[in-house]
C-alpha cells in the first residue's frame, strides 16, 4: 500500500485558517492544531498545559467497537500513554469538513488509526495476527468543546457507520512508530499564543 503521510492530517485546519478572521476561531484552531499533532507525535503532556485544557476534562467515545466516558487528566492520560507506548497515537484524516464557533470544533472525517491486533480483538474484532499492526478505518465525527478561554473542556467521538468500518492490514514496513511521528511532526508543532494578546488585544500582568 502507499504509505499515508501524517503531516498531511491536519490540511483541512490550514485551510480554513486561510478564510478565518475571527480572532477567537482562530485561536481555537489553532490549539485544535496543535492538541492533535502533540497526540500523534506521543508529547501527550503537553496537551494538558493549563493553557490549552481544562482541569477535568471529559471525554466520551463511541468508536472502534468502544463506548466509553473518561473523565479527568488521569484517565484521559492514561488512554494516551498506551497509545504512545504501542505506537496507536497514530492516525490519519481524511474527506474532513472543519467547523468553528466561539466554544466548539465539528469535525466529520474518514479516520484511520493504527491499531494493535490484540486491541481489535479486544474489541471484538477478528484479525489474523494479534502482534500485527492494520489501519481501522471509520467516518467519524467529532466535536470539541471549548470554555470562554479557549481552552478544551473535552471530546466527543462517534463512528457514525460502524458496519462500514473498515480493517486493513499493515506490512511492518508501513508501520509508524510515535517515536517516528515525533520527529516528523516536530517542525510542525508550534507554540500556542497567548489568549489574551491574540484574543482580546490586550496582555495580563505577567503573561507571556
Amino acid at each position: 500500500m502507499d504509505r499515508l503521510d501524517i503531516t498531511k492530517t491536519n490540511d483541512e485546519i490550514d485551510r480554513l485558517m486561510k478564510v478565518t478572521e475571527n480572532p477567537r476561531h482562530r485561536f481555537l484552531l489553532t490549539a485544535y492544531y496543535r492538541h492533535r499533532y502533540l497526540e500523534i507525535a506521543g508529547r501527550y503532556e503537553e496537551i494538558f498545559a493549563p493553557e490549552m485544557t481544562v482541569e477535568s476534562p471529559v471525554y466520551h467515545f463511541n468508536y472502534a467497537g468502544v463506548s466509553a466516558r473518561l473523565e479527568g487528566q488521569e484517565q484521559v492520560k492514561g488512554l494516551y500513554d498506551m497509545w504512545a507506548q504501542t505506537h496507536q497515537s497514530i492516525f490519519y484524516i481524511e474527506q474532513e469538513q472543519i467547523a468553528v464557533a466561539d466554544n466548539f470544533i465539528a469535525s466529520v472525517a474518514t479516520a484511520q488509526q493504527q491499531t494493535l491486533g490484540h486491541t481489535l480483538i479486544a474489541n471484538g474484532f477478528e484479525v489474523d495476527e494479534p502482534d500485527a499492526y492494520y489501519l481501522y478505518k471509520a467516518r467519524t465525527q467529532m466535536v470539541w468543546p471549548y470554555d470562554d478561554r479557549g481552552r478544551m473542556i473535552g471530546e466527543d467521538v462517534w463512528e457514525t457507520d460502524a458496519d462500514k468500518s473498515e480493517i486493513v492490514k499493515l506490512d511492518a514496513a508501513d508501520v509508524v512508530t510515535t517515536q517516528e511521528a515525533a520527529r516528523l511532526l516536530e517542525p510542525f508543532i508550534k507554540p500556542l499564543p497567548n489568549f489574551d494578546e491574540y484574543v482580546l488585544g490586550t496582555l495580563t500582568p505577567g503573561a507571556v
